[in-house]
């Protein structure tokens, strides 16, 4: 198990780089099937995946990330607004077909996965934005594995015992600390071989802890709905890691803190609509 784990992860995060190294398009497509996978899973969950309301849903997350790569960020509230509309459409003229949990699944999914990931393809076409869309993942896959070693080593006091018993309150707050301390580090580094930009290691350090907080809440969320509904994993597509809800659940909730963050705290350095 640790084997298939480890050579997935590898293979994951090679994708990544490459995805990433691209960029434009290439993210925007690869972030979007990314997407549909995890809005099928967590539909999957309620049962609703095959049908309409879920399909409108897959069509939907189509034309969000096609309005976001052509950069009509005008037509993003527009289009959540029809969204709502057509999926109460279908529940009012084909009821009692479909149950209000259905619908309400479907919007949510739309929402938690396809709007929530979709930061990450924001941070990267931001300027400089193949250097700092790295803080997500220093913010969420580094708080996750500083957090898992910090809570073996020293972890005493249960978190959240009857979600997760496994984690601790040592190792929530090493998580933390350890994020920021990647993204301070990460900072020097750009300094050094990229550009030098005034208090970057500091505001480096803000963003990636306060980006590992909302990692931690993705990643109790996504376990307190499997727990709820009975679920093990959300998927088999990654080896070892489960589904694109149980890899990248943590990522969901950390890619729109970091881009916020970095509107208010660079939009100076990085030209920052």
């Amino acid at each position: 198990m640790f084997v298939t784990r480890l050579i997935s992860g590898i293979v994951l995060i090679i994708l990544a780089v490459v995805t990433l190294w691209f960029g434009g398009v290439v993210t925007g497509i690869v972030t979007m099937l990314l997407s549909l996978v995890g809005v099928f899973e967590l539909m999957r969950v309620y049962k609703v995946e095959k049908k309409l309301p879920g399909i409108v849903a897959y069509v939907w997350t189509v034309g969000y990330y096609i309005i976001l790569m052509l950069d009509k960020k005008e037509f993003v509230m527009p289009l959540l607004v029809t969204y709502m509309i057509v999926l109460l459409g279908i529940y009012v003229f084909t009821f009692p077909r479909y149950h209000d949990k259905e619908t309400m699944a479907a919007f949510f999914s739309f929402f938690y996965v396809s709007v929530m990931l979709s930061y990450l393809y924001q941070v990267r076409i931001l300027p400089d934005g193949g250097y700092f869309v790295v803080l997500i993942f220093l913010s969420s896959w580094g708080n996750d594995t500083l957090a898992y070693c910090t809570g073996m080593l020293f972890g005493k006091h249960k978190m959240s015992p009857k979600l997760s018993p496994k984690k601790s309150v040592e190792g929530l707050i090493g998580g933390i600390i350890g994020a920021g301390l990647l993204g301070a580090i990460y900072g020097f580094g750009f300094n050094m071989f990229v550009r030098p930009i005034d208090n970057l290691p500091l505001l480096l350090f803000v963003i990636c802890a306060v980006g590992a907080i909302p990692a931690v809440i993705g990643d109790l969320a996504a376990s307190a709905i499997k727990r709820n509904n009975e679920v093990k994993d959300y998927g088999k597509l990654i080896p070892g890691h489960g589904g694109v809800m149980d890899r990248f659940d943590s990522m969901i909730f950390t890619a729109p803190i970091v881009f916020y963050l970095m509107k208010t705290l660079l939009q100076a350095m990085l030209y920052v609509d």
